[in-house]
């Protein structure tokens, strides 16, 4: 890869039209785009362009260096700058509002779960008792059905000396027709 920096790229591309015809020793004309690819790797998916920059750790200790200072002074960790203590102070402050916040909103959360588990246990506890009613009336019914038809079979035995009697009636009435015929 050709070590110019993305700046000197971008410069290059943009010195104007007698560079246009002009290609790069690899090959590429100096745009944007084959800038990045040169500095790293360049993904397209559609309208969306993603950048991932080679030796990243390498060129984030460049960009804290002080311009006159050397990379190497930079990566050893020689000039830290002071840290401010009211920042800390600030950050822990604000560290303890985001903890609060959080266990707050834990709490919240916890409520609103009991809340839910307890109506979920009752839904639940009424779906029982109304599938055990359920059943319990289905056995009734059930019971009720088998007595009733225990009741007509006896009833149907009951019933079968009806049409002999029935019989024996007819033919009462008919002699009794007849002899009402006889005395008239």
């Amino acid at each position: 890869r050709d070590e110019r920096s993305l700046e000197a790229l971008s410069l290059a591309a943009s010195d104007g039209v007698a560079a246009v015809g002009r290609q790069l020793p690899e090959g590429r004309r100096a745009t944007l785009a084959s800038a990045l690819e040169l500095e790293g790797t360049v993904l397209r998916e559609g309208r969306l362009t993603q950048f991932v920059a080679n030796n990243l750790e390498r060129r984030i200790r460049l960009s804290g260096a002080p311009r006159g200072e050397p990379p190497s002074a930079a990566g050893s960790g020689g000039s830290i700058p002071a840290i401010d203590p009211g920042a800390l102070q600030d950050v822990v402050a604000l560290a303890g509002q985001v903890a609060a916040q959080v266990d707050e909103l834990l709490r919240n959360v916890h409520c609103g779960l009991q809340a839910l588990t307890a109506l979920s246990v009752g839904c639940i506890q009424t779906y029982r008792d109304g599938v055990e009613s359920l059943g319990e009336a289905a056995d009734l019914s059930i019971r009720a059905m088998y007595a009733l038809v225990a009741r007509c079979e006896e009833l149907d035995r009951a019933m079968q000396p009806v049409p002999a009697l029935a019989k024996r009636i007819r033919d009462m009435k008919g002699t009794l027709e007849r002899l009402e015929g006889l005395c008239k």
